[in-house]
C-alpha cells in the first residue's frame, strides 16, 4: 500500500523480503527526508561551509510505502479511519510493526515547490525514482 503522494526508488522486493522475515502484521518504509533549507556548518559564530539541501542523517520518518497483512482491517473501524493514527499507533504498541529502513530517494510532492521540483527532475530524463 502506498498513499500515492510520494515517489520513492525502494526495492519493493527487498521490502516483502523483509516483512516475510520478521513475521509481523505491518512494515513501513523508514525513509529519511531532505532538509527543506540548506545547512550551514558553524565553527562556534563562524561560517565554514555551507551544505545545500542535506539529507537528515539523524531522523527518519514514515515514507508511505508498506506490506501490509490482511489482518490490520481489523484495526480499521470504518472510512473515517486515519491510518496514520491509531492503526499505525496500535500497531507499534502491540510490536506488529517495522522499519524497512531506505537510504536511497524518496520525495513527497504535498506542496507546489514539491511538484515542480520532481516535474523539472522529470523533464530532465532521468528522474531517481525510475527504475526501469
Amino acid at each position: 500500500m502506498t498513499y500515492g503522494d510520494g515517489l520513492a526508488d525502494i526495492d519493493i522486493t527487498s521490502e516483502i523480503a523483509f516483512h516475510k522475515g520478521h513475521g509481523r502484521l505491518a512494515t513501513l518504509a523508514g525513509v529519511r527526508p531532505g532538509a527543506r533549507f540548506g545547512a550551514l556548518e558553524l565553527d562556534g559564530t563562524r561560517v565554514a561551509a555551507f551544505h545545500e539541501k542535506p539529507i537528515d542523517e539523524g531522523r527518519r520518518i514514515n515514507g508511505g510505502f508498506f506490506i501490509l497483512s490482511q489482518k490490520i482491517f481489523d484495526l480499521i473501524e470504518g472510512d473515517e479511519t486515519v491510518f496514520e493514527g491509531e492503526p499505525l499507533e496500535r500497531l507499534a504498541a502491540s510490536d506488529q510493526l517495522r522499519a524497512f529502513l531506505h537510504d536511497g530517494f524518496w520525495q513527497p510532492m504535498d506542496t507546489l515547490r514539491d511538484k515542480m521540483l520532481l516535474e523539472e527532475e522529470w523533464q530532465s530524463g532521468h528522474p531517481r525514482w525510475r527504475v526501469w
